[in-house]
Order: C-alpha cells, then structure tokens, then sequence
C-alpha cells in the first residue's frame, strides 16, 4: 500500500525524539527545500525555502508552544481526516443507513471530528533515494472511530525532490464501506513565517466555479461559476484585491472546482507567488477542489515560531481536497470507500523563484 516503497540510497532522513511524545524529522537536499515533519498529527511543521538570492526562509506557520496544537492551533500543517471539511450536523447516511459522527462546537463535523487524525500519533519511516527523500507515515483507524464506519489503514508519504518539490501521497484501504477525504493543513507565507501577512501574494486558481456558504460554511445550492464574482481569480491578483471585492466579505474559506481531469495525474490547481521574495508555490492536485482559507479570523492569540503573533491574513491554506458536504450532496464527486478498493490522492507543491 506505500505510495514510494523505502529503497534506501543514501543518509535517511535525521529523526529525532518531540516534546508531544512524537518524533521530528527532517529531510531535504542540499541547496533545495526542507522540509520537518512531526508524527503528532502528521503534519507539516516547517519548510524551508530559497528566495530570489537564494536565502531560505520557513514558510509555513505554526505555533511557538506545541501545546497550542491541541487548541488554537490544532489544524496548523495537520493532515486531516478521516473527512477534510465540514459534514452538515455530524450526519450521513450510507447505504441506506444512518450515522452520527462527533460534532464540534457549531454542530457539524469538521476535519474528521473531535479527535481526528490531526490529534494522533501516526507511526513513520524513512525514505530516501536518489531523487527523492521524506517519510512515510502509518496510522489505523479503527471501526467507529468518530462514528465512521469500518477499520481505515491509512498511510501519507511527505517526499522531498530534488528539483523543489514537496509531495504529499496519501492511500487507504478500508474492511467495510466508509468515506475518505485527506489533506494538509498547512498554512502558507512566502515572505517567511512570521513576516507579516499575505496582502500582498498574488493567488491564481484554475477554477471555473466556487461552492457558495451559508454563515455556518455548510454548502448552499449548486456550484457557481466565478466568472464576475469576488471567487474569480483564474487570472493573478492581489490578495488584498481580491478579497476587497464585493462578496469576498474580507475573506475565504471557500472550495474552489477544480478543472476535470483524468484522476491520476497532478494538474495544476493554483499558483501563490510572493512579489517580495520572488518566491512562487504551484499547486499540483489528483482532487477535484481546492479549499482556500485566508485565515481572516486569526486574532493574534497564537504566537508563531519567530514570536510573532499570527493576526488575520497572516498565511493562506490552500487543501486540495473532495467537496464540503459531499456525502450529503449526490452530485458532488463521491467521498466513498470500499472494501477491495484503494484509496489514492497526490498533491505536488512545486517551489521556484521570479526576479
């Protein structure tokens, strides 16, 4: 089921001992990114990356107290599941029959329930060949986990390249039917973590419709295209323009439909460019939506690693994911897994530099 079986050519990945109980790890080549990865959560704690002279930066936020990953910070670089996003009031059915998931404090699921993958402590190994060098993380899920139906093996690999690309390979297989939808969380900055906010990044996104909310996030009504709306930016732009448009309301936190593709290959989903730095992140994608959240209720309660207060637009999360809701909304592109079947997503960021 591992996405890239371990063929080790070289020095693994450095592997040390976290203060949650986890481990750290931290690979990367030299001259190029790199990347930390704890195993609480499996999640994307740190990357590093050159600007346009070559200077590396973090760029991605997290908190300067671990402690904060259980609270305010819970979702920060976490991968999330067993269902990214929101399910309306915790409830489905399939098969014809009922379930209940955990339920948080506006009464729908979000990210898997109260205790979601992002709180656990998945199991790691390392990877390293020639081209490319992370780690593979392991976790079960067992039967009725948050109200999920079946036991879930899941594993996510976190694989750095050679030529600036960070891969997230994510595969699960499950005893009895159930829904899979897995993503990162991370929270993006390409002037470096802590710099301030990201205003001034120009986002393109290769969507053609949006998903409209109501004021609990929970989908509304069909798709809509984007065309003459505050969601249109198939074109780049400022954030800060974008989001003073009229229906932006100061922010997103919206899915994005992607274009159609053939499942199996990465297309490119959006583009994230730092005029400051020179700094861009292509998002390359095998899900059909990308949710983007400009973090607009960041209200510099959580301290970052550098000690600076993370306030509102101090990063963007951009999850490549399957629709909010999707279990309720047959239209949508469906989150279920079955027995014999195997789950399977990839999502590439793909790092380079404008002068």
């Amino acid at each position: 089921m591992n996405p890239y079986p371990p063929t080790p050519t070289g020095v693994p990945p450095v592997c040390q001992p976290c203060e949650d109980g986890g481990e750290r790890w931290t690979f990367g080549f030299p001259g190029g990114i790199t990347a930390e990865v704890h195993t609480l959560g499996a999640r994307l704690h740190g990357l590093w990356v050159p600007d346009r002279f070559g200077t590396l930066a973090d760029v991605v936020l997290a908190p300067r107290d671990p402690a904060l990953t259980a609270t305010s910070a819970r979702y920060f670089g976490a991968t999330v599941g067993r269902y990214a996003n929101r399910i309306a009031h915790g409830r489905f059915s399939l098969d014809g029959k009922p379930y209940q998931l955990t339920t948080q404090e506006d009464g729908h699921s979000l990210h898997g329930g109260t205790d979601g993958f992002d709180t656990r402590i998945w199991e790691a190994e390392s990877v390293h060949t020639a081209e490319w060098t992370g780690v593979l993380l392991h976790l079960r899920s067992p039967d009725g986990d948050q109200g999920f139906p079946g036991n879930l093996d899941v594993t996510v690999s976190c694989l750095v390249g050679r030529d600036n690309e960070l891969s997230f390979s994510y595969a699960a297989v499950t005893d009895a039917p159930t829904l899979v939808n897995l993503t990162n969380h991370a929270y993006f900055n390409l002037e470096g973590e802590g710099a301030g906010d990201v205003l001034d990044h120009e986002l393109t996104v290769d969507a053609t419709h949006y998903t409209p909310v109501d004021g609990d996030l929970i989908p509304v009504g069909d798709h809509r295209p984007v065309a003459g709306t505050a969601f249109d930016l198939r074109r780049p732009l400022g954030i800060a323009r974008a989001l003073a448009r009229p229906g932006a309301d100061g922010g997103y936190d919206h899915n994005f439909v992607l274009s159609p593709h053939d499942g199996a290959t990465p297309r490119r989903a959006a583009l994230l460019h730092a005029p400051a730095t020179g700094r861009c992140m292509e998002v390359l994608t095998t899900e059909p939506g990308l949710q983007i959240y400009t973090a607009g209720q960041f209200d510099g309660t959580v301290l970052g690693k550098s000690g600076t207060p993370y306030r509102s637009g101090a990063g963007i999360a951009l999850e490549t994911q399957h629709f909010p809701d999707s279990p309720n909304r047959p239209g949508d592109p469906s989150p279920v897994l079955r027995p014999g079947d195997e789950y399977r997503s990839s999502t590439v960021l793909r790092f380079s530099t404008r002068y």
